[in-house]
This record gives C-alpha cells, structure tokens and sequence, in this order.
C-alpha cells in the first residue's frame, strides 16, 4: 500500500506522520510519499515550524526543508520513502496526488496551521476527507479536550 502523508510546515504535521508510525505495519506499506503544497495565493511563507531553515526561505525552500523533515521520520523503517513538493490549493493538490499515486492512505493534520486553528478548523483536512480516492487519517492536535458521546 501506498501513503501519502500531508505535511503544511506545522508540528502538528509532523505529529501526524509520527502517529502513522506508531501504529501502522511497516511491513503492509510499499510506500510512503510526503506531500508539502505551496500555495501561490498565500500571504505569509509556507510554514516551516520543524526544519532548521532560516526565515528568510522562500516558500519553494521552505516546504522543500518540511517535507524532507518529515520524511527523515520515516527512513529506515522500511517502505521507501519520496517526497513531493507541489503548488496549489492544498486540499486539491493532496487528493490529486493520492490519485496520481493510487494510494491506499492519506494521512493529514487537523486544524495545525495558526489563524486557520480557530478560524477555519480542519478545513483542508474536511476537504481531503471528503474528495480523496482512499481512506484517510485525519490527526488531531494532542491535548484538544474531546466531547465524550453519551449513550
């Protein structure tokens, strides 16, 4: 099986591609490819919150640093591991490399980009969810309190 994992910069991307490893057979995966997605529209850089890459990257260096980031997370324990840089809207270009790669699981971040913590929770991982061509693993940011379902 093929996994791409969905990075934007943030922790709580690199936590969700932590959290893959955790649990998953390394074994059952073939392969995994890590996707950072510029987007030309944005108005601040590509956040780059887990490189070691100055402030005064530009976006192309700056997702190129995250991905390579979180890839090193995943060399060594088995599947091969590719890394991937595109420009686009970030929820399109996720699904589009899903499709493009036949994967079985994409694996992405909640709600991990600042503003759009509170302003738009989770919506590229809200639209991945209902648009990719596989299942997908939608992480959390650790420590946020969960509704408990009463039945």
């Amino acid at each position: 099986m093929h996994v791409v994992v969905a990075t934007d910069g943030s922790a709580q991307s690199l936590a969700a591609a932590e959290h893959l490893r955790s649990f998953a057979d390394p074994d059952r995966i073939t392969d995994v490819t890590v996707v950072g997605v510029i987007s030309p529209y944005a108005t601040l850089a590509f956040a780059d919150e887990i490189s070691e890459l100055g402030t005064d990257a530009s976006f192309r260096e700056a997702g190129q640093a995250a991905v390579r980031t979180v890839a090193a997370g995943f060399e060594g324990w088995g599947p091969a591991v590719h890394e991937q840089v595109r420009s686009g809207s970030p929820a399109n270009e996720i699904v589009r490399a899903a499709t493009d790669l036949d994967a079985g699981l994409v694996v992405v971040a909640s709600g991990s980009r600042g503003l759009s913590e509170t302003v738009l929770l989770g919506s590229t991982a809200q639209r991945v969810q209902h648009s990719a061509p596989c299942p997908v693993l939608v992480v959390r940011p650790a420590g946020r309190r969960r509704r408990r379902l009463r039945g």
